[in-house]
């Protein structure tokens, strides 16, 4: 009973998200004519659901749950040293302007008896980074979604939002931290994290 009920569920949840997809091809289509394109022509015409397809996935985090992705790899493990997960790649929308962020998430915690599976560590920055997003604010979601002696959280991105309009800085680089429990509170916790994820 309890398959059918979750077969059914996702069955729902598809035909919901086919919907919002529907919607969003004749959004698309109707930004087309109004800066004056044809939808119609050869190489536009599948443009909409193409765009509703992309955007599905850009913004796939919204269906994810960061606490049951943590959840389902958690063990139990006598370890007091610090875990660091670096160099993950992050792609994001940035909700000014629907323009692309992306660039590397640097993850470090210290365990308080339990330690999580490295790949959900990544799994929880595409969560977060998934979704319309300020670089400030994901880099303090994917700190605080962990339960820990301690955590730090760097990012380091590009804005296409400062690159190709605006200020059109094409070199610039955004970084953004978040330090919660000993790595806030500990000088050489913090630096070690920060030597560590230079090399």
């Amino acid at each position: 009973m309890k398959i059918l009920r979750r077969i059914r569920k996702n069955l729902r949840k598809r035909r919901s998200n086919l919907d919002n997809l529907i919607d969003v091809e004749a959004e698309i289509k109707s930004i087309l004519i109004k800066i004056g394109e044809d939808p119609n022509r050869e190489g536009l015409f599948q443009t909409p659901q193409r765009v509703g397809k992309a955007l599905s996935h850009i913004l796939g985090g919204y269906n994810e749950d960061p606490e049951k992705i943590l959840e389902s790899a958690t063990f139990t493990q006598d370890a007091d040293e610090m875990i660091i997960v670096k160099d993950i790649e992050i792609y994001s929308l940035c909700e000014h302007h629907l323009l692309p962020f992306f660039g590397k998430c640097h993850i470090a915690y210290i365990p308080d008896g339990k330690i999580y599976g490295l790949s959900k560590l990544a799994r929880v920055a595409d969560a977060y980074s998934r979704r319309l997003q300020l670089q400030e604010r994901l880099t303090y979601q994917i700190a605080s979604s962990l339960k820990a002696r301690g955590v730090g959280v760097v990012i380091e991105a590009k804005h296409l939002c400062m690159m190709m309009r605006g200020v059109e800085k094409q070199n610039s680089v955004t970084t953004t931290s978040a330090m919660l429990g000993v790595f806030r509170t500990d000088p050489k916790t913090r630096e070690e994290f920060l030597n560590l994820i230079k090399k």
